[in-house]
């Protein structure tokens, strides 16, 4: 069960304005932390742990997860969901295991593609907009696709440094919302985990909605 610190982080992560900031300078302040983020989850190689997925919908989902820089993840949805989202450094997938299918995004035009960096640096990525609270801090990228304006924001707990949430926003406006709980880092992975079986027959992602 999701514990009750986590419900009110969520709570208090709806009230960041950080998309609704003009892109702006930041304070040397913010490019402390961001500078102790970047060095504190460069130093994590691997993480495994759960999930809660909410999308804008109010649709919940949860999941186990596996990270391994650079550049690879797994999002394993539980039953009965038979997806998962998997990269391996070339790009995104979203595989349907019981059908056999899956669709693939550009690593390069996912804005959480800097995370999965060896070396995490997001001042290299376009940061628009930041906000913060006693307990967390937000940083917002943006990436412009040939579908449209992408973008995620990160949120870390300012005092362990580690990223708790992040939300997608595509370009129809749809957001998607990844929150981390009972996180373990620096622990084996499987190879096999990492994996696009090249038996799945390919097709198109779906349109936003």
């Amino acid at each position: 069960m999701i514990r009750r610190s986590f419900l009110a982080f969520a709570a208090l992560l709806a009230a960041f304005p950080a998309l609704a900031q003009e892109a702006r300078a930041l304070t040397d302040a913010e490019r402390d932390l961001i500078t102790r983020i970047n060095e504190h989850n460069s130093l994590i190689k691997t993480m495994v742990g759960r999930f809660l997925q909410i999308d804008t919908r109010g649709q919940r989902i949860e999941g186990t997860f596996f990270l391994e820089r650079p550049g690879k993840i797994l999002f394993r949805y539980n039953p009965p969901s038979y997806e998962q989202i998997v990269s391996v450094g070339r790009g995104f997938y979203v595989v349907d295991r019981k059908e056999k299918t899956q669709y693939a995004y550009p690593q390069d035009k996912v804005p959480l593609r800097q995370f999965l960096d060896s070396q995490i640096d997001l001042f290299k990525a376009n940061i628009v907009a930041v906000a913060q609270s006693d307990d967390y801090f937000s940083v917002t990228l943006q990436d412009d696709t040939p579908a449209g304006v992408v973008r995620v924001a990160l949120v870390f707990d300012t005092e362990s440094l580690d990223m708790k949430q992040w939300t997608l926003t595509e370009p129809s406006g749809a957001e998607l919302t990844f929150s981390l709980y009972d996180v373990e880092k620096d622990v084996a992975i499987p190879k096999s985990y990492f994996y696009i079986d090249p038996t799945f027959r390919s097709k198109s992602a779906p349109a936003d909605t």
